[in-house]
Parts: structure tokens; sequence; C-alpha cells
């Protein structure tokens, strides 16, 4: 008797968050470790570091910047790292490393061609490895939902319904 995968033999899309997990090195910047005493940021100095970086180490890297005391850091100086950073990163922003994270997870998700799943069913798998699934999970249903049939969650043995359209 042959063993038949009744999953795959279904008309069910299966997506894994991990596939968009980001996929370019996430590095920082502290600024911090330009303040003089740990207390302030001097204009003077602080632009001499901006002229004399070697910002092609931030080459097709995502940054985030960030100040990792409870110094006061004028916006000019987050602004003058952004000037440097703009055309030799990927991507940059100013805040923590899970805020570039999720602006990341949504550029992924943003990528789906809407056209593959016209008129699917969709199940969305529980387990991922990747920062902040819930955000993920709630980014892909705004995505598809204007296009699937449904959407549901888990694995195919075992589901959770989260969307499904309504006969006209």
């Amino acid at each position: 008797m042959e063993i038949r995968n009744k999953v795959k033999e279904s008309s069910l899309i299966q997506m894994d968050l991990a596939s968009f997990k980001p996929n370019c090195e996430i590095i920082s910047i502290d600024l911090s470790e330009q303040l003089w005493k740990g207390l302030v940021l001097k204009e003077k100095e602080f632009r001499s570091w901006i002229k004399d970086t070697d910002w092609t180490y931030y080459k097709d890297k995502a940054v985030f910047i960030y100040c990792s005391t409870e110094a006061i850091i004028p916006t000019w100086a987050f602004m003058l790292v952004t000037a440097s950073l703009n055309d030799i990163c990927s991507i940059s922003l100013v805040g923590s490393e899970e805020d570039l994270q999720r602006i990341l997870i949504v550029k992924n998700i943003e990528k789906l061609a809407l056209n593959d799943f016209t008129d699917e069913r969709v199940i969305i798998k529980g387990c991922a490895d990747i920062p902040e699934p819930a955000f993920a999970m709630s980014e892909l249903v705004k995505k598809l939902q204007p296009v699937v049939k449904s959407i549901m969650y888990g694995e195919p043995c075992s589901t959770v319904p989260i969307y499904k359209r309504k006969k006209p």
C-alpha cells in the first residue's frame, strides 16, 4: 500500500517566516563613544571624527545608530552620521537593532509577488527562527489578506484559522 502525503497533494501554500529574515550584516554605531568625558558631544571633535572615519567599512551593511548612555545627543549628530552612510550602506536608521530588523523584515515581505497568492490557501508556519515572530506574522497577514482565500497558522496537521474570505 502506497503512503500518500495529503498535505503535499493539497493546494496549501506553506510559508516559513525564516525566509523573511534580514539577509545582510547588521552593525551598530554607538555615539556614546564620541562623547567628551562620557557626557558631552563637542561639535568640532565630532566633525573631525566624521571626516576621518573610513565609512567604506559599512558598505552594503544595515546600520543602526544609537547612544548607549543617558547623554543628550543633538539631532544634527545623528544627521551627520546618516549623511555619511547614505550612499554606502544598504540601510541605516536611528534606533535599536530591533527597529532595524523590523524594517528589514517588512522590506522582505513587501517583495512578495501577490499574484502568486491570489485565491490561495496559505499556512504561516508556527515555529520560526526569526526575531519578533508575532510582528512578522502580522505584517505577512496584512500583505496577503487582500488576495488570498484563507490564512492559517501552524502546521498542516494542526492549524489555527486566521482569516477566511467571505463568499460573495
